[in-house]
């Protein structure tokens, strides 16, 4: 392979072999702080592809940012074949708020292509689609539960699309789900441009949480060693077939009370088995929570005070065949036994 030019972003350019932090502006605060998009870009000196990882879309969904933290330390990052583009914070606005909105109480992941001359939100969009996600050919997107929530770590990805199919299984995640793609979100708008787009979902917001966290690391480089970009050397395969669905559904609560869960997420459930208990406070009446249908738990809320209607458990529907909590299991031990993601490798 020859030699290639410098990456340009903004109004930078950062030469092959090297790699650089770019601010590029987004807005001023009322008190006239400047606040800005920041992409690490980390340009190797062989051509490649180009794959975007980002953060804190939703700026309570704290784990993506360790996640890019590590990524961006891991050994041998720099000598990479094509370009990574790490950005750690998205709605720095929500991530400085602890909220998972913009200012203007919009959803940036409902908020895409986005506008140079629109809404705060509008113009994030924008700004971040353009400059990052448009000059990429695959992309990595992280996220969490929303508040009160937490999820089993798991890749999402749009339907019938192979290729898509083959970087989730590399990535490792337990579960690997089908979805369908959301008016205004940055999957849409990636889709209509042919950019391949994983979107990891694990833990709860405002949380850490470590196997979350050394799932992503670990999955990230996995798909980099897919693509080309990194050698296989230090990047282990998962030792079990991630669990693939194409449905889930949200088991939710029957009546108001206090909630006594039984299950959790990665417990795997048959039609009709109990999730747990609603109670109303004098404990004069008990309203047991039943599966409508058998699958895995890959989310549940953590809050014991629910209301009826509310979402309790997020149940992905799994073929008969899959022993889901045995593959659990092993890409657990697995994450535990692997020397490359211990933080004294890392950090």
């Amino acid at each position: 392979m020859g030699s290639r030019g410098a990456f340009e972003i903004g109004t930078e350019r950062i030469g092959p072999g090297s790699r650089r932090t770019i601010d590029l502006p987004v807005s001023v605060l009322s008190d006239h702080t400047p606040v800005t998009l920041s992409v690490h870009v980390v340009h190797g000196r062989r051509p490649g592809p180009t794959l975007f990882v980002s953060a804190a879309v939703h700026g309570d969904e704290v784990i993506g940012v360790e996640i890019v933290r590590r990524l961006l330390r891991t050994p041998g990052i720099d000598a990479l074949q094509g370009t990574l583009l790490a950005v750690p914070i998205v709605n720095a606005f929500g991530f400085m708020n602890h909220s998972r909105y913009l200012p203007d109480r919009r959803d940036l992941n409902r908020s895409f292509p986005g506008s140079a001359q629109g809404s705060l939100a509008a113009r994030l969009a924008n700004i971040f689609l353009q400059e990052v996600v448009l000059r990429s050919n695959y992309g990595v997107d992280l996220h969490s539960a929303a508040i009160h929530r937490t999820n089993l770590p798991q890749v999402r990805i749009s339907p019938d699309k192979p290729e898509t199919m083959e970087l989730a299984a590399a990535f490792g995640a337990p579960v690997i789900l089908s979805s369908a793609l959301r008016e205004g979100s940055l999957r849409q708008v990636a889709a209509q441009s042919n950019i391949d787009i994983l979107l990891y979902e694990a833990g709860e917001s405002l949380r850490f949480d470590e196997n979350a966290v050394r799932t992503g690391v670990t999955g990230i480089l996995r798909v980099m060693h897919q693509l080309g970009m990194i050698p296989g050397k230090r990047v282990s395969k998962p030792k079990a077939i991630p669990i693939r669905s194409n449905a889930s559904y949200w088991q939710r609560a029957p009546a108001g009370g206090l909630l006594r869960a039984f299950k959790t997420i990665g417990e795997e459930v048959t039609k009709g088995s109990v999730l747990g208990i609603v109670a109303d406070p004098f404990g004069d009446a008990e309203t047991e929570i039943c599966a409508d249908y058998g699958g895995l738990i890959i989310g549940r809320t953590n809050l014991p005070v629910i209301n009826e209607g509310d979402g309790l458990f997020h149940i992905a529907r799994i073929s008969k065949a899959d022993n889901a909590e045995a593959t659990i299991d092993s890409l657990a031990i697995q994450l535990e036994a692997d020397p490359l993601f211990d933080e004294d490798d890392i950090i």
